[in-house]
This record gives structure tokens, sequence and C-alpha cells, in this order.
């Protein structure tokens, strides 16, 4: 943060503490007592500050680990906006003061994870703060030490597992990845992860497809935001042609301009042949050709345009991370005997959420795609974590044998349709349309 914005948020802060009492202002203070005395004796493992203030802050969550680097102690930040992460590493003196002007003035949560204890403070509407504490869950205080130390030796942890991907290329370092020393940034430990095991999942799908490492490629990314699989995908690919030439065109399509700018901004400074950037989503971008396409939490009926996109495109791969499951639960009929378990509704949304994501499984399978659906590791941190994963299958798909088959997947589907008693399913409706 600039020093201005922290002045400006310590102002709001001391406006929002005019309306509360000593005695919820003195809970705000051993919040951040505690917090500094975590941090000094090394029992904080991660701060969390979420919920802003203000409906139309673009900083949606902050969260800050401790972290030696080069010999001084620091907290590593992570400012998460609705279009960028920012990462930053402040001393911790510097540090504490960011978060103290924070608390309150733009984030109305705070939550302080330290190995024996959680500690919340949560401010109301009228600006009453309120203190949790908790005793610290033994599996989490244990994941929280595991985490800290990978963050903080990623360079050695890197050396002990597989990667897909190498911490040298320039890309990485463009996208705040790696620092110019191409070393892990330790808040992007997880993306990290999170980017090898993607490419880890597409690598098993291209040899599934049988497509030779130095055949031609067409990848299509819808929503690829600012680009981090998109680019990793583009570089496995082309070090897999192993320096024999290889006719690739990967194209990240993302609606934001700001950041479709940004990745076409570092493929120049790269120099890298094969990759674009376009303004655009599912509905408005049509390829040429598409042998891949990828549509990572495509919400709602967006991942049924994807599908059909792809569908129709004859792409040999297909993946989608869905979510924001919103079109099917509205319609489905509980039958009576299930009605007494799905009154709940989480259960009814999960329920929704499998009959949604089956659905879209049987109609690859029913359009010539061995589908499969399985979790995936956890993208941009979030619960909506599983993927559909499906390769179109080898041979005609108009022979007697391939025909039986899909009669009876569509026989099943009508069955399921029927059972929940679901009028429409989206990618359904749109495959039925004329081509």
């Amino acid at each position: 943060m600039s020093p201005e914005s922290v002045e400006t948020a310590a102002d709001a802060a001391s406006l929002n503490a005019g309306t509360a009492s000593l005695a919820d202002l003195a809970q705000r203070e051993r919040f951040l007592d505690a917090l500094a005395q975590g941090v000094a004796d090394g029992s904080v493992t991660r701060v969390l500050l979420s919920k802003p203030v203000a409906k139309g802050d673009d900083l949606e969550r902050v969260t800050a680990r401790p972290l030696l680097l080069r010999g001084e102690r620091v907290l590593s930040f992570v400012f998460k906006h609705r279009t960028r992460d920012i990462t930053k590493n402040e001393p911790i003196d510097a540090a504490l003061e960011t978060i103290a002007a924070l608390v309150g003035a733009r984030f109305a949560h705070a939550h302080l994870f330290a190995r024996d204890a959680e500690l919340q403070l949560m401010m109301s509407r009228k600006g009453r703060y309120t203190l949790h504490r908790a005793k610290a869950n033994a599996d989490d205080a244990t994941r929280d030490a595991v985490a800290a130390a990978s963050d903080d030796e990623p360079a050695s942890h890197d050396r002990q597992k597989h990667r897909y991907l190498s911490l040298d290329a320039p890309f990485l370092v463009e996208l705040g990845v790696t620092t110019a020393r191409h070393e892990l940034v330790p808040a992007m430990a997880r993306k990290w992860k999170q980017i090898n095991k993607f490419v880890e999942v597409m690598s098993h799908a291209l040899e599934s497809a049988g497509i030779a490492a130095t055949a031609p490629l067409n990848v299509v990314d819808f929503g690829a935001g600012k680009g981090y699989l998109t680019f990793a995908l583009h570089d496995w690919l082309r070090r897999q042609a192993a320096g024999a030439p290889r006719a690739l065109d990967v194209v990240g399509v993302e609606l934001r301009p700001d950041l479709v700018k940004l990745c076409n901004d570092a493929i120049a400074r790269c120099k890298l042949q094969g990759l674009r950037f376009e303004a655009g989503d599912v509905s408005s971008f049509v390829p040429e050709r598409l042998d891949v396409m990828i549509a990572l939490h495509a919400c709602d009926t967006a991942t049924d345009h994807a599908l059909h996109t792809g569908i129709r495109a004859g792409a040999s791969i297909i993946m989608c991370s869905p979510c924001c499951h919103k079109q099917i639960r509205p319609q489905m009929q509980m039958p009576s005997l299930l009605k007494p378990m799905l009154q709940h509704g989480i259960h009814l949304g999960q329920q929704a959420e499998m009959v949604t994501d089956g659905l879209r499984a049987l109609l690859l399978e029913a359009h010539g795609y061995d589908a499969q659906v399985f979790e995936f590791v956890a993208l941009e941190h979030t619960s909506k974590n599983k993927m559909i994963l499906a390769v179109r299958r080898p041979g005609r798909q108009d022979t007697p044998q391939a025909e039986r088959r899909r009669a009876d997947v569509l026989a099943q589907i009508a069955e399921l349709k029927q059972f929940y008693g679901i009028r429409e399913h989206c990618l359904e409706t749109l495959l039925a349309e004329p081509a």
C-alpha cells in the first residue's frame, strides 16, 4: 500500500472508531496487541482481513504471513483486488501499522491464526467491535505450520517434487510468480502448485487423446484472467516439442481489457510466439479451429456455452471448472423419498450441483466424448474445485455401435430429468439447435 492510502485508511478508521464505545475499541486494541505479540514470539501463522466496509471497494481481501526474507523478518501481504493480486513484503513494524490502518476502516472482519489459538474481530454496521477467541484445531495448526514452512523454503521444497514447469521461465517473472532472480515469491507458492497440477492434468489428457508432442495445436482458454494457466500451458507445449517446429496457437480470451493488455505486454517483453490474448467471452469469440478448449470457473450457464463451443468445434479435449450452479436448482422437484434429506439447503445445493454436472458429463458422452468429473486442486483458493474433463473418442461417431451408445446415454438423461422434474438443461438446449 502507498503511504497516502494508509493515511486515508487511518483517517477513516478514526471516524469509525468515533462511533464505538471505549469498550468496543478495547476489543480492537486487544486484537492488535495479540497480533503484535504473536508476530514477536513466532506463534502467528496467518492474518486474514475480509468483508470490505464499503460495498464498492475494489480491495476484496488481504492476507499476511510471517516470512524470513534475506535474514529479515517481514510480513508477506497479498492484496486481492477484483482484477488483480498485489504482493508486497513489509518490515514487521510497518506491516503492523498497515494492518491497524485497515482494520475497521476498510475491513469489518479480521482473523488471526496462531498455533495455539484463533482470534476473530468483527465490526458491526454501527462500528461496534466483538472479539471471539477459540482454541486452534490441531489439524489446522499443523496445516498452517506446514504451509508456512513450504512458503519460507520454496526452492528446497520444489526440488523434492516433480514440476512440469521451470522457475526460470521469464513469464513467471512478468506475472509476479517469481522474483527477477527466478525465486518463487512465497505468497505465490500455492499458485505455483496449482499451475503445475493443471499442466499435469492436461499432459495426461493430451496423451489420452493421442496428440503427438510435435502436432499442431489450437488452444482457447476462456476467462483466462491474468493468464497464469494460459502462459504455463503455452510454455509447456512449446518445450514438449524439444526444438522441433510446432505450430502453436494459444489464445487467452478475457472480458477485462486491462488484463488483456497486461498479458499481451508480457508476451511482447518475453518475445513469445504462438500466444496472444483477446477481449471477449465464450458467447462472442468463435475460433476458426479448436483442438483444446479450456474454461475454468465459468459461472452458471457460461459453462454450458463453453462446452457447446468445444463440442460444436470438435475439440479433442474439453476442460471446464464449473461454478455458480443456478439453472437446475429452481426446477428440481424432490421425489418424496429424498425430501427428508434434501430439506436442508446445503444438501439441496450439493444435489443440484451433482445433477447439473452429471447431466453435462452424460451429454458429452452422448456426443462422442469420454468424460470424467473429479475434484481438482482449488484454483484461486476456492471450494469450487470440480473439474469436467472430456477427451474425444477416436474413430467415426456414426457407426451402429456408436449410435446405440448415444441412444442409451440419451435415455439415461431423459430418465434423470424426469426423476427430478427438470424441464430444461442449458447445454442440452444449445446442442439441439441447428449447427
